[in-house]
């Protein structure tokens, strides 16, 4: 959904959710913004029995001066209304009447939605959402100062402080916002009622302890989410606890935390892993969060949500721990006898030649979906797009001796097109303006089977990280190198890969 397809509309009306949080009202706030810079009066509104209350939304109403009004008796049927940062039919929004709905949300899809619907589960806000069709339409925020400090908080908190942000567009929209810091201050210095900090304290004196993995799980009574990461970064200061899970239940959502200090566990992929099927999640490799819907949930006659989300969020915990082989490539010979041999045949990716875009020795950092890179361009760089829009460097005398040029430009498409910007001046472009086509010379020869369990690869060439298969993947390793082990995604193999005949 494009937002000028919404200017067909007269009488026009916003809703969040009920309780509201930041997010949900700086994404209205935005939309509100947007129709009014196109002649339009909108109401934004919230229903529900309470009113806002909380000292920081308090805050954020008055300083930011969001014109949202509390109207649980609203009676009037708009030719338009639209939901954002949640979903129609939803039983955290009180049911308006409208001619026509919309919705803007970024939580996983529970209920049917309409035509008119813009629903991005992957990012980490609806206010990343409102920011990016905004600058879809050729309108700035940057000199708004109070919508973007607004965005930028919505954004703060629905990632615990920033700390769950994962995907580049969120990343993209901190960089283009200008704020108002000292009103992000003091928001954030009022989060936390008494209330909330007796619901940390009794928390985390009912902790549970695995010690055969290491692990804490902690179940909290509903609060600010951002009271959660606040639970879980004090109980991982504990000695013995590599990783910790801190959750609450409420009617509308479970929403969790992760944590971890060691390489074995990546907290974003716990995460995804915890709310897989159910929900979303994600973050960093330390740092990570998400949510399970309840509406999705399997509840027996007899059961409640927090019996059942209770036992799902244990099982889900002991089943990632008891999934993997860990394998330390350098340390590590893979049994060849079961495993077939195979050749890459030629595959055509893209590829820049990092002076193409800036001068050599610009400082740059490089945005793609799977994080950012700081390099400082040298002529000897170039990088390499592969199938999916993965980005990975490559020096020049390697591409010249693996590749051959096909012609220039690229045409694919990606979910996220990486970006480079020069860390000096801010000056931000486009990697695939530069890039060119090139086909693969090499045909080297590997070992590969399909996992029949799932792995972690720390490779050889990297330590610190690793790679995950699951049942279906691919485990592979060069003939020439006995320690370059890694893997090969299942729905990739067939495209990059083909048998040698024995």
């Amino acid at each position: 959904m494009k937002l000028h397809e919404l200017l067909a509309f007269e009488d026009i009306v916003i809703q969040c959710h009920d309780n509201p949080d930041a997010d949900a009202l700086a994404s209205g706030f935005a939309l509100y913004w947007y129709f009014y810079k196109n002649g339009k009066k909108a109401q934004f509104i919230y229903r529900g029995q309470n009113q806002i209350r909380k000292s920081n939304l308090m805050i954020m109403l008055e300083k930011l001066h969001i014109p949202v009004e509390y109207a649980p008796d609203f009676d009037r049927e708009p030719d338009l209304l639209v939901t954002v940062d949640c979903q129609y039919g939803q039983r955290n929004v009180t049911m308006t009447p409208a001619k026509t709905i919309a919705v803007i949300d970024h939580h996983q899809q529970t209920v049917e939605i309409p035509a008119l619907s813009e629903i991005r589960s992957s990012v980490g806000s609806c206010s990343t959402i409102l920011w990016d069709m905004i600058r879809a339409e050729g309108l700035s925020t940057k000199d708004q100062l109070f919508l973007s400090t607004a965005l930028y908080y919505g954004l703060y908190t629905d990632t615990n402080k920033l700390s769950e942000v994962s995907h580049p567009l969120d990343r993209d929209m901190l960089d283009a916002l200008t704020i108002n810091r000292s009103i992000i201050t003091e928001m954030g210095n009022s989060n936390i009622t008494l209330k909330e900090l007796l619901i940390t304290g009794r928390a985390i004196l009912s902790n549970e302890y695995f010690p055969n993995h290491h692990y804490m799980i902690i179940e909290a009574d509903p609060c600010d989410p951002n009271i959660l990461g606040v639970i879980s970064d004090f109980a991982l200061e504990t000695a013995a606890v590599d990783v910790c899970l801190a959750y609450y239940v409420s009617c509308v959502e479970v929403k969790f935390s992760v944590r971890s200090c060691i390489k074995e566990v990546h907290a974003n992929e716990l995460a995804a892993f915890l709310s897989e099927g159910f929900g979303g999640g994600g973050g960093h490799i330390y740092k990570a969060g998400g949510s399970i819907r309840p509406e999705k949930l399997d509840i027996p006659e007899g059961s409640t949500v927090c019996s059942v989300a209770h036992d799902l969020l244990h099982q889900r915990m002991s089943a990632y721990f008891d999934r993997y082989e860990i394998i330390y490539a350098k340390d590590t010979l893979l049994d060849l006898s079961d495993m077939g041999h195979y050749k890459k045949h030629p595959q055509e990716i893209g590829a820049v030649h990092l002076t193409d875009i800036f001068p050599e020795g610009t400082i740059v950092l490089i945005r793609t979906l799977e994080g950012d890179v700081n390099v400082t361009i040298k002529d000897e760089h170039y990088l390499m797009i592969g199938v999916e829009g993965e980005i990975y460097p490559i020096k020049s005398e390697k591409f010249r001796r693996s590749y051959d040029y096909i012609k220039d430009g690229l045409n694919k498409e990606f979910e996220y097109s990486p970006t480079i910007k020069n860390a000096t001046t801010g000056e931000v472009r486009s990697v695939l303006d530069s890039a060119i086509t090139v086909i693969s010379k090499d045909t080297s020869g590997i070992y590969a089977k399909p996992l029949d369990h799932s792995v972690k690869v720390f490779t050889a060439w990297d330590e610190e990280k690793y790679y995950t298969g699951n049942v279906g993947d691919y485990i592979a390793v060069r003939e020439d190198d006995p320690h370059d082990i890694y893997v090969i995604k299942g729905r990739l193999f067939d495209q990059l890969y083909d048998p040698i005949s024995q």
